[in-house]
């Protein structure tokens, strides 16, 4: 008997969802930083063994949207608990409640089961942690509650146990080798990005999209140019810096880890384009993947 299906992780920024997305496919397939809104798209990243295969999928954080961009990366939440076979429903452990209501309303009424995971149990101690899991429970009724810590892989693996004993009978979905659907140059643009919020205060980090020009793979290396989209020439000037130094580390950075990701050389050339209304245009959205086509 062979079981697959849709796992699929939902909470407010912050709450740690890529970081668990990365521990439970043993890959780094989303990019984490402190800042909010790091996670743009639906990412999956999939799992097999002989008699399962998990289809996990990372969302962005839950947000007021502000932009069509923002509309578009809500879509990938609503989509991701309509289409769930287990969802994972992520609150941080200092949380009071959860700050979406029309979301939590949804959960409320599905009838798909959910595992609530309480995460970052590190930062507090035992009797607060009682209390959290008490109010959770009252809040979300049906939910199964797990206490977890994604970044110290604590409890994860129960979590894993759980969902296998959920996921219903069902060939697989994907090839068996195949880890997510998602092509390489996507996670080149996004170790960019993750280097971009890193070293970048503000709003530039959230102005920011990048797009792989060109990926061209040779015997020896690969090369690649990405092209960095900002909506303000001031913002241009900041991101390629005094006598383009601000650039160069950002390329420097990117590059290793490219390198690593690929395991191969990596020639990267980066450079850096105005393009006032990207977040509003919905022809350069569906190109980037926010709005479907």
């Amino acid at each position: 008997m062979h079981k697959a299906g849709f796992v699929n992780i939902i909470g407010s920024p912050n709450v740690g969802k890529s970081t668990l997305m990365n521990v439970l496919v043993g890959e780094r397939l989303s990019i984490i930083t402190a800042k909010a809104q790091t996670t743009r798209h639906r990412i999956l990243g999939i799992v097999n063994d002989e008699e399962h295969q998990i289809v996990f999928s990372d969302t962005p954080g839950i947000i007021d949207p502000a932009y069509k961009m923002h509309e578009g990366m809500m879509n990938f939440v609503n989509s991701a608990i309509s289409d769930a076979d287990v969802i994972l429903l992520m609150v941080e452990v200092k949380e009071k409640e959860f700050k979406d209501k029309e979301i939590f309303e949804k959960l409320k009424k599905t009838t798909t089961p959910i595992l609530l995971l309480i995460n970052k149990i590190d930062e507090i101690d035992q009797g607060i942690l009682e209390d959290k899991v008490n109010y959770w429970k009252e809040q979300l009724p049906q939910a199964k509650i797990f206490p977890i810590s994604a970044l110290h892989n604590f409890n994860v693996e129960q979590v894993v146990l759980e969902i296998k004993a959920l996921l219903p009978e069902s060939p697989p979905f994907y090839d068996k080798d195949t880890m997510t659907d998602r092509p390489e140059k996507f996670f080149v643009s996004e170790i960019i990005r993750e280097k971009i919020l890193m070293n970048y205060k503000k709003e530039i980090p959230y102005s920011c999209e990048v797009e792989i020009e060109e990926f061209r793979e040779e015997p020896n290396i690969i090369r690649i140019r990405a092209i960095i989209m900002v909506i303000r020439d001031s913002q241009k000037g900041i991101i390629i810096g005094h006598q383009g130094k601000e650039l160069k580390k950002i390329g420097t950075l990117a590059r290793k880890d490219i390198e690593i990701f690929l395991d191969k050389k990596v020639f990267l050339e980066l450079y850096v384009k105005v393009n006032k209304d990207w977040r509003n245009n919905e022809a350069q959205l569906k190109r980037f993947g926010y709005l479907n086509r």
